[in-house]
């Protein structure tokens, strides 16, 4: 009898420590001369999660540089490889994990990965990330698949009836006004995609609209690219680091980091963040 209460006991003292895991979660520390970025990785991405805790836990992404900057875009870093002198085609990548609930909204975390000619698996680069910054949206211009319309209104072009379009697409393409020339094909639109009988929009929740509406992001990479991650507090940082004079899209002065993590009660993030994690909404 006292064998089995033991094996019982034994059971029950692994099963807490297995439910105390399941309630805890790594929170993400990028230190830099700005100040600091606190963010949390998804567990529905767990290949970029697991390679990133990995590379931060061994001190790896510690003096890597946002050396890749666009204001109003995105902030790239955490070359790691190129830091150790791997050779650019002996680095390691991970294979796509893209989810249509993950989209390039301000403060996401995304895996940079080599263009769809070279790389049409979408495979993710193996410690290279980048944190949107971005800007707002309208929702007719962020429900647009614009490669799709460009490729679009070529074809629609060539009709009788398309010549008035034509006439001013040349026009202000020739005048250099790209900003007239987007909400042009943005009004015809609709009747490009009626006429052709193709579907020339993506597909976003209304949330995912709200929130392109009022905190802004890069939707032109949504489903391309594995967003992976999502800041918590440092969005200011985030700017800061965007904000940096640059040559060829490199910082003028560097930008290092050092990239940390611990777990943390998922109880305690929400509380402190304000994050809500999928189990409990």
């Amino acid at each position: 009898m006292r064998i089995h209460c033991r094996a019982l006991a034994l059971i029950l003292v692994l099963l807490s420590f297995a439910a105390c895991g399941q309630n805890k979660d790594y929170l993400v520390t990028i230190e830099t001369r700005h100040g600091e970025i606190k963010a949390i990785l998804f567990d529905d991405t767990p290949e970029h999660k697991n390679n990133f805790i990995d590379l931060a836990e061994a001190g790896r992404f510690d003096s890597t540089q946002f050396h890749r900057i666009i204001q109003d875009f995105m902030v790239q870093g955490g070359d790691v490889f190129g830091k150790e002198g791997l050779p650019a085609k002996e680095w390691p990548t991970l294979p796509a994990e893209i989810r249509t609930n993950h989209v390039h909204t301000k403060g996401m975390i995304a895996a940079a990965r080599q263009g769809d000619n070279i790389n049409p698996q979408k495979r993710s680069n193996g410690s290279q990330f980048y944190i949107v910054d971005g800007r707002t949206y309208e929702e007719q211009e962020l429900t647009t698949d614009f490669p799709a319309l460009q490729k679009a209104v070529f074809q629609y072009m060539q009709l009788g009836s398309a010549q008035d379009l034509k006439q001013e697409y040349t026009r202000l393409y020739e005048e250099q006004k790209f900003d007239s020339l987007t909400n042009l094909l943005l009004s015809k639109r609709d009747e490009i995609a009626e006429t052709l009988k193709i579907k020339l929009t993506k597909d976003y929740t209304p949330e995912q609209i709200k929130a392109y509406a009022e905190i802004g992001g890069a939707p032109h990479l949504d489903f391309e690219y594995t967003v992976f991650g999502q800041v918590l507090s440092g969005l200011e940082v985030v700017d800061k680091i965007a904000a940096e004079p640059t040559t060829r899209e490199m910082p003028n002065t560097p930008v290092y980091m050092k990239v940390t993590v611990e777990k943390v009660s998922k109880k305690k993030i929400e509380k402190e963040f304000g994050y809500v994690y999928p189990e409990s909404k």
